[in-house]
């Protein structure tokens, strides 16, 4: 675990995050055109819900069905929970509150590879559906958080809107978010690739498999340059997005671990659904809140999930999800 975190640390996404933070606080102009950054996110999310889509499209329905329902669960419970310690607890505004929820009920895509290997290597293999599990897990809690964050800031201007009714701003609140531009490039993209499968992804999987990793690296320098820019709001909620960092993802991590052990997953695919579950995502999630709630402050929601969850999770966090999947699989 040690190995896999000084790995992801020293990674060019991680570095390249840390020079965007590095570049705000000496006060250097460097930027990137508002262009370039609309242009990384609709391929990051785009791409991420074609190779979802494809993944989906390789799963037996059948083995699928509980599991399936346990994630989708998870992924409406985690953000709503998540939202609500940062409203009730840690006062955060709906933004902020939402931005952060967005990221705890989505899933780290590296933080579920570690946990792959730590179930590989202690000789209880999950089930091979996981990867779809992860896709399922992905998009909705996004979506959820965002859809809090939409409702509860148009309850917020409600006065500016006095002449509609309640069902009314409602409908208007749905619109915007079916048709918000990470809706339709998730959702749209995980819907394609789930149509065309294997044989239609193949033509294409160099752009949107053989890119990513460096367009995403250009994406988080971005992030880190935002992030830098506000770096003195963490003086006054650090020390609690610290302890919440630690915290939920273990709350998390054991209600994931009580509903796959409920669907009928093994020790091995219980403890991947409850790191999932755990996992906050910071590669998914970005993109989807930075276009969906420009106001919420990237500097929460980025050093909540990649400062501190992340490590957490690979050192600390796996095992213990491990020993919460034996306790509730016995």
């Amino acid at each position: 675990m040690l190995d896999v975190l000084r790995l992801n640390l020293v990674s060019p996404l991680t570095l390249c995050f840390a020079l965007g933070l590095f570049a705000r606080v000496i006060r250097s102009q460097l930027s990137l055109p508002r262009e370039l950054y609309t242009s990384l996110s609709i391929y990051l999310l785009f791409a991420l819900g074609l190779k979802g889509g494809v993944e989906l499209s390789h799963s037996s329905l059948t083995q699928l069905a509980a599991p399936a329902a346990a994630t989708l669960l998870l992924g409406c419970l985690t953000p709503v929970s998540a939202y609500l310690v940062l409203r009730r607890l840690g006062r955060f505004s709906v933004p902020d509150a939402a931005g952060i929820a967005a990221h705890y009920g989505s899933v780290s895509a590296v933080t579920f590879i570690a946990a792959q290997q730590f179930t590989n290597s202690a000789g209880i293999p999950a089930e091979g559906f996981m990867p779809t599990l992860l896709t399922l897990l992905e998009i909705p809690g996004i979506q959820m958080a965002l859809a809090i964050g939409a409702f509860q800031m148009a309850r917020q201007h409600s006065d500016q809107a006095a002449d509609q009714s309640p069902a009314a701003r409602l409908l208007s609140v749905c619109h915007e978010l079916v048709c918000a531009p990470s809706t339709l490039l998730l959702v749209g993209g995980l819907l394609i690739g789930a149509a065309v499968g294997t044989d239609g992804w193949k033509p294409v999987q160099p752009v949107f498999e053989g890119l990513f990793k460096g367009l995403l690296t250009l994406f988080l320098l971005e992030m880190g340059l935002t992030a830098g820019a506000r770096l003195q709001d963490l003086r006054t909620s650090g020390l609690f997005l610290a302890a919440f960092g630690i915290l939920m993802p273990v709350l998390h991590g054991l209600l994931g671990a009580w509903l796959g052990a409920a669907s009928g997953l093994s020790v091995g695919g219980t403890t991947m659904l409850a790191t999932m579950a755990a996992s906050a995502s910071y590669i998914a999630a970005p993109p989807a809140v930075r276009m969906a709630l420009p106001e919420a402050n990237p500097t929460y929601y980025l050093t909540s999930a990649l400062a501190i969850t992340f490590p957490f999770n690979l050192i600390a966090g796996i095992p213990l999800y491990y020993r919460f999947a034996q306790f509730f699989c016995q």
